[in-house]
């Protein structure tokens, strides 16, 4: 890792927020080396091979522009210091002349006798006050001229540094961009072997996609009809509103949560302590038949085996998931925003509980075929599906 501690580089923001998005894109591609390319006996599925993989060649791209962009950052401030450099000398090239010519003249003027010589021979009083004036200015001047050489030689070689370091720095991201590079290659080439393997046999990876298809098609209509049958309990205690809406009837204090929940809209903190996005929200093409499209209503985060799931905020828990295969997952109303927390082992609450941001709800499930411990996140304001990296702060 770079040190960035030169006094060159903290001059502006561009560097400064191009440094930070590269150091948060190498974060991302040790957690996806960590999280979604775990060595186990046994490989994971080659849809889920297939989807890590592409994910790190598209984090490998994105580092590769930026730093490209830090380069050619630090080409235009070499440039400049150079120009600097070269009116930099030039001024101090005229100043030390002038200077040697100030030198010169006060030499030939250097004894007492010639400058009391040259008061005594005043035609009047004003006229050797004067004089006196301009051989005080003159010597003034002279340690005015000795001292902005001073200056402009220090700076000059300060300047001369910083294009020493600019240069150096730039050497290494160079190096970085061709080893990154060289990374992006070999996994490209892992790619199309992947690519090779599962056209030979298409029509399991066809089976793949469809079991993956049904089973999040399954958690979602699970998902929406808790909500729902949330909804109609909630208005039919109330006692305000009809069974059949499809909106909460909120109380004074479940509209003053509704409300604080949504100024906290893009500050909300991760449902998982620490972990990457390895799925996004919305429709996305796929990994290897990108004419056919998936359907995300939440989002994917891969995290480490034994991680638990958290709450993003204060709320209640409203209803516990529970399908085939001993998945679960637990729902939390926040007012009228729902947040909903699936594929946990082992669960911490259960319905009615109030919970508060952070409390633990229960652990995130492991797949013991691949290694891969992956929390999936949903976010709904009643019945109507958010995007929760709008909401969650950098997801």
């Amino acid at each position: 890792m770079i040190l960035w501690g030169q006094s060159f580089y903290g001059q502006t923001s561009e560097q400064k927020a191009l440094e930070e998005k590269r150091e948060q894109l190498q974060n991302e591609i040790r957690n996806i080396n960590r999280l979604l390319f775990a060595e186990k006996k046994e490989r994971g599925s080659v849809l889920d091979q297939m989807e890590a993989l592409d994910k790190k060649i598209t984090v490998r791209q994105q580092l590769i522009r930026v730093t490209n962009q830090q380069s050619n950052l630090l080409n235009r401030q070499i440039n400049t210091n150079i120009r600097n450099i070269g009116k930099l000398r030039s001024e101090l090239r005229e100043i030390k002349e002038e200077y040697g010519r100030m030198i010169q003249k006060s030499y030939q003027n250097r004894s007492k006798q010639n400058r009391l010589m040259f008061l005594l021979s005043s035609e009047s009083f004003y006229q050797a006050f004067k004089r006196l004036q301009y051989m005080k200015q003159y010597t003034d001047h002279r340690k005015e001229q000795g001292q902005r050489i001073l200056v402009k030689t220090d700076e000059l070689t300060r300047l001369n540094s910083d294009l020493n370091e600019e240069r150096k720095v730039k050497e290494v991201l160079l190096a970085q961009n061709k080893k990154a590079k060289d990374q992006l290659f070999d996994e490209i080439q892992d790619q199309k072997a992947l690519l090779g393997t599962i056209r030979q046999n298409e029509s399991k990876y066809a089976r793949a996609i469809d079991q993956k298809k049904r089973e999040a098609r399954k958690i979602d209509r699970q998902i929406e009809r808790l909500i729902r049958s949330a909804i109609a309990a909630s208005n039919k205690k109330s006692g305000k509103a009809n069974t059949s809406s499809s909106k909460f009837t909120l109380t004074p204090e479940a509209t003053l949560i509704a409300k604080n929940f949504s100024a906290n809209r893009g500050k909300l903190i991760w449902p998982v302590e620490k972990g990457i996005k390895s799925q996004g929200f919305g429709i996305y093409n796929d990994a290897v038949y990108p004419g056919i499209k998936h359907q995300s209503n939440g989002v994917i985060i891969a995290t480490d085996t034994g991680a638990k799931a958290r709450a993003i905020f204060e709320g209640e828990v409203i209803a516990i998931l529970s399908v085939p295969g001993g998945k679960k997952g637990v729902q939390i109303k926040h007012g009228n925003y729902i947040s909903t927390y699936y594929n946990l082992s082992e669960l911490f609450v259960k319905k009615g509980d109030k919970v508060v941001a952070k409390e633990e709800l229960g652990t995130v499930y492991t797949n013991r075929s691949n290694g891969q411990t992956r929390l999936k996140f949903y976010l709904y304001q009643n019945t109507s599906r958010l995007n929760p990296e709008e909401w969650v702060y950098r997801l």
